[in-house]
């Protein structure tokens, strides 16, 4: 399978790139990326924790929060699992804070 533009753009960290396909139509969903049934939330994860594992730089989350903004869901299961299980499963500690916040918020958007 060959990975659709905006997983390439995660799997660069491109956000311009990233933007211009969500903001022409591309599905925040998309699922048609390296690993088979991985959306671009999940994509963004894993992309994220490995640069950090293999660099030892700081933890990033841009990319994840992006997608958070854009609509991605963190509860959308996948292999049995939410994508928050899967960020918490591997330690990214990070996007795990940022997506319990998202989802708190959206229980209560008038808060």
């Amino acid at each position: 399978m060959t990975d659709s533009p905006a997983h390439v753009a995660v799997e660069l960290e491109d956000l311009p790139r990233l933007r211009e396909l969500l903001d022409s139509g591309h599905d925040v969903e998309d699922e048609q990326g390296c690993e088979s049934g991985w959306t671009l939330l999940r994509h963004a994860i894993d992309i994220e924790w490995d640069s950090h594992v293999q660099t030892r730089d700081p933890l990033r989350v841009n990319v994840t929060a992006y997608l958070l903004a854009r609509g991605a869901n963190p509860l959308r299961v996948i292999g049995g699992k939410t994508i928050l299980a899967e960020a918490e499963d591997c330690g990214h500690w990070l996007a795990v804070d940022i997506m319990k916040a998202w989802i708190e918020r959206a229980k209560n958007p008038s808060e």
